[in-house]
């Protein structure tokens, strides 16, 4: 019976933006879609990247086959060097993304053992009891595509992240007939990205920002900063166009951007004119009103290359009064007091900042489908069941409800991460549940784990401080050798006494111990630490770190 069921579970990526990462099961074969990160919201103190907990791969490591990329962006590749080296499986991606995962796996000395497959748009292969079909898709990164995943129960249907840009710049729009083929072939089950389920009407083409933009290179009468995510490779590829027609040189200024562009030249996405780019040491011998700074930072990241320019602390990016600043990008959410903060700094500077669409054109558009695309997928792919994923709870409830209003699907289910949905000849029903959560990575490493204890630690040096009782003990008799030291950090007392007072209290703990525990420096550490904990939320209300410190005489 194992074997005619279909079991699909989520591990990241619904219920939140990011992490997206989801196994498709049939008997002993486990196919992975997608392996990315989530950027840690503001509590996680000092983590750097969260990756989705893959407890029930590992436990089913003989079973995985293959991981299978829909496209290049860090909430769906950023996991990868994580997932990795816990198991070395082949992975597949379109040539653009996995550009974007070599140069990942070689920051993390993954590359030499990684297996890396390239699929092609249109073009089918087998893994196991699977045949996987990527159809080409557009999205705000270049070669994206869905997977049709043939099972032996129907076809799986996973759209990856999309809009419908029947004008891309590429020259490579959204391939509609083949979803329109799938749809009359029989759509087992069909996942959809939720991203923008609650914008109304359509997501405007990647060409559709050309005339405001034009209109602002053309109105800029100095340097013209643009900045934009250095992964949109439409957006790049738009501007250098228009800086050629504007007869401005353009200088690439971050890394990022720097990595992606020469990426995407070296596989013919951008193409700029002989003599268009100069080094941004250049930038100085050329007027002000022949130069576009194509820049990194649209997020006000603190080191990035627009924030440290905004401050006069970059070496190249030089800003001055009278210079247009671009933004051509949105403000994710939780970013939006760095970005603010950069403006500010730019504003000071007497430039002039661009950073929203206003009413004279667009200067950004999402990457993600609208509700009426959303739609128009469902009614093409005529699929019998339907899964809303990418996206917080509210975005996956608001499309359950979209996807019942079309009336097609005869089951629509709203997952969250961990859950099991099975699949077989009689329907389609939740299971139970697999062990899922966040795993927080410090300093983008994959051996730097962070623990919830350390994340508490951290939350309680931020609100209450660290205190440090230090005690010598005498190591042949026990007894403790003059009056104990305390040492604090982050922590304010508003009674000159109470640091006495927690000596005292210090001293009473070791003298009221017995001599087999003082000879214990870790039962003594806790007696210590919880008389210490007592006295000081009763007599100053906080709740600082007590680190007790035992020095043996």
């Amino acid at each position: 019976m194992a074997s005619e069921k279909l079991q699909v579970i989520p591990l990241g990526g619904l219920g939140e933006f990011g992490m997206n990462c989801l196994a498709l099961r049939y008997g002993d074969d486990i196919l992975v879609i997608d392996a990315g990160l989530m950027f840690p919201e503001e509590e996680l103190l000092g983590v750097d990247i969260v990756v989705p907990d893959i407890s029930y791969l590992v436990e089913n490591r003989d079973k995985v086959r293959a991981i299978l990329l829909t496209h290049g962006h860090e909430d769906h590749i950023g996991g990868l060097p994580w997932i990795l080296s816990e198991l070395n499986v082949p992975v597949y991606g379109t040539e653009f993304t996995l550009a974007y995962v070599e140069g990942k796996l070689e920051e993390h000395r993954l590359l030499d053992d990684a297996e890396l497959i390239e699929m092609l748009p249109g073009r089918q292969f087998g893994i196991g009891p699977f045949t996987v079909r990527p159809i080409r898709v557009t999205h705000s990164l270049v070669d994206c595509v869905a997977l049709a995943i043939t099972t032996p129960l129907g076809v799986v249907l996973h759209t990856g992240d999309f809009k419908i840009d029947l004008s891309s710049p590429d020259g490579h729009p959204f391939d509609l007939q083949a979803f329109a083929e799938l749809g009359k072939q029989g759509v087992l089950l069909h996942l959809q990205d939720s991203t923008n389920v609650d914008r109304p009407g359509f997501t405007p083409g990647e060409r559709a920002v050309i005339p405001r933009l034009d209109d602002i290179f053309a109105a800029t009468k100095k340097r013209l900063f643009f900045s934009c995510f250095s992964s949109s490779i439409h957006r790049i590829k738009i501007a250098m166009d228009l800086a050629y027609k504007h007869n401005r040189k353009v200088a690439l200024i971050g890394r990022s951007m720097d990595n992606s562009t020469e990426i995407a030249q070296d596989l013919g996405y951008i193409e700029p004119p002989q003599g268009l780019i100069i080094h941004p040491s250049k930038i100085k011998e050329y007027a002000p009103h022949e130069v576009c700074v194509m820049i990194s930072g649209t997020q006000g990241e603190p080191m990035s290359a627009l924030s440290r320019a905004a401050v006069d602390n970059h070496k190249y990016a030089k800003i001055e009064a009278g210079d247009t600043v671009l933004l051509s990008s949105r403000v994710i959410p939780g970013n939006e007091k760095s970005i603010y903060r950069v403006i500010d700094h730019l504003e000071r500077r007497d430039a002039r900042v661009i950073h929203d669409d206003g009413t004279n054109g667009l200067i950004h558009v999402s990457g993600h489908g609208s509700a009426e695309e959303l739609r128009m997928m469902i009614n093409l792919t005529q699929p019998k069941y339907f899964i809303p994923v990418h996206g917080d709870y509210r975005h996956l409830k608001r499309h359950v409800e979209l996807a019942k209003s079309t009336g097609i699907p005869e089951k629509v289910l709203l997952l969250e991460d961990g859950d099991v949905l099975e699949i077989d000849s009689r329907g389609a029903e939740k299971v139970g549940k697999v062990n899922v959560g966040r795993v927080c990575i410090d300093n983008n490493s994959t051996a730097d784990v962070v623990l919830d204890t350390v994340i508490r630690d951290r939350k309680h040096l931020g609100s209450d401080g660290l205190f440090l009782p230090i005690i010598a003990i005498n190591k042949q008799t026990g007894a403790i050798e003059g009056m104990p030291e305390i040492t604090t950090r982050g922590f304010v007392a508003d009674d000159p006494e109470l640091l006495r007072n927690a000596r005292d209290v210090v001293r009473r703990t070791i003298e009221e111990s017995s001599g087999e525990e003082r000879k214990d420096y870790g039962v003594m550490k806790d007696k210590v630490r919880g008389d210490l904990k007592r006295f000081i939320q009763k007599n100053a209300n906080r709740r600082p770190l007590i680190m007790p410190i035992i020095l043996e005489l």
